[in-house]
Formats: structure tokens, C-alpha cells, sequence
């Protein structure tokens, strides 16, 4: 019986980590399509990278629900299974972010003009940096590591950053004497890419909460 219990435990694990590696397929891919075509968004490559990026996010959504089937057929008690899906499906939300900002880029055939182009790579990247970062978090949690809470400074600096480049974006572009329809696209354009850090931010803080209660 207990032999049971925790290979059903260690399967648990498995599935987290190979949750977190398709995490990582998607937002590489997602910068790498980004940046590909950042000023030509109708490019093959950058649509080949949004099909790579789509494709590893329904395979996330598959590692999910065999995760959420497995959970509750006792492999945690209830507390526990109640805190692990909702830091995964907090972390899930990340993919759908990246989707819209890759679907709003091909489909309004949104270009980045010039003058804008530095700082939305820069937000891009920082970004990015903090899903790497959180999935470092949270790996370490799973392997009941130190340094959650280091993780979760990381992170809250990377979403500061964020926040202080996407406002300054946005004061350039309705400062700019570009056409009026296409300011209001590229700011919804540019508030959808500071989600990215915003729900990593959130999710750091969830994972370092869990880390409190574990210890107590």
C-alpha cells in the first residue's frame, strides 16, 4: 500500500517537472517568434514559431489534467492537492498570456515602429526573465530547497522593471505623432506583454506562501 502511495507521489513529481520543461518550450518560443518578426509580423518563421508555441501549450494543458486526475485520487491530502492546482493553475495562465500577445500581433498586423523598438524588446526580455526565474522558484520548491523567497525578490524586480519600461512606452507612443487607431492598438499590445511579469509576480508570491506553510 505505501509502496503505491509513493509511486504515485513520485509520478506526481514527474509530471510537475515535465509541466515546467513545456513551460520553458513556450516562452523561448515565444520570444524567439516575437523577436523574429518583431517589425514584420506576417514573416514564415514567426508564424511557425506561433504554431510551436500553441502546440506546447496544449500539451500543457494535457500534462494538467493528467496531473488534476491524478491528484485526486488521494495521492495528497486535500489541503495539499487544493494548493498544488492552484499554483498550477495560476502558472498555466502564463501561456494564455503569451498566446494573446502573439495572436494580437499577427492578426491585427501589428508592426512595432522603430522608435519603439528597444523598449519593447526590453520588456519582452525582462519578462521572460521572470518566467525562467520562476520556474527556477518553483522547481526548488517541489525539491524542498532553499531560497523561495530569494526567487520571489528576483522576480518582484523583474515585474518592477516592467512596470517602469510599460509606462514609459506607453507616454512615448501617445506622445509620438503616429496614427491615433494605432497608438490604442499598441498600447492594449503593450499592457497584454506586462502581464507576463505581472502573473509571474503573483505566482512567486503563491509559491513563497507555500513554502511559509510547509515549514510551519
Amino acid at each position: 500500500m505505501f509502496s503505491f502511495f509513493f509511486k504515485k507521489e513520485n509520478r506526481l513529481e514527474e509530471l510537475i517537472y515535465k509541466y515546467l520543461e513545456n513551460f520553458q518550450l513556450i516562452y523561448e518560443n515565444f520570444e524567439k517568434a516575437v523577436f523574429s518578426c518583431i517589425n514584420e509580423p506576417h514573416c514564415k518563421e514567426f508564424n511557425f514559431l506561433k504554431e510551436q508555441t500553441d502546440k506546447h501549450e496544449s500539451k500543457a494543458d494535457d500534462i494538467i489534467e493528467e496531473i488534476n486526475d491524478l491528484m485526486y485520487s488521494k495521492v495528497l491530502i486535500p489541503d495539499s492537492r487544493e494548493d498544488i492546482m492552484n499554483l498550477l493553475h495560476g502558472l498555466d495562465k502564463i501561456p494564455g498570456d503569451l498566446e494573446i500577445v502573439l495572436f494580437m500581433m499577427k492578426y491585427q498586423k501589428l508592426v512595432i515602429p522603430e522608435k519603439f523598438m528597444k523598449d519593447v524588446q526590453d520588456l519582452i526580455t525582462v519578462s521572460i526573465e521572470a518566467c525562467e526565474t520562476l520556474s527556477k522558484q518553483i522547481t526548488g520548491f517541489i525539491k524542498k530547497e532553499s531560497g523561495t523567497r530569494g526567487f520571489m525578490k528576483i522576480i518582484d524586480k523583474h515585474e518592477s522593471h516592467c512596470d517602469y519600461i510599460e509606462k514609459r512606452l506607453i507616454q512615448k507612443i501617445f506622445t509620438s505623432n503616429i496614427d491615433p487607431f494605432v497608438k490604442l492598438q499598441l498600447k492594449e499590445l503593450i499592457l497584454c506583454m506586462g502581464d507576463i511579469s505581472d502573473r509571474a509576480d503573483k505566482i512567486s508570491k503563491m509559491v513563497n506562501i507555500l513554502s511559509m506553510k510547509r515549514r510551519v
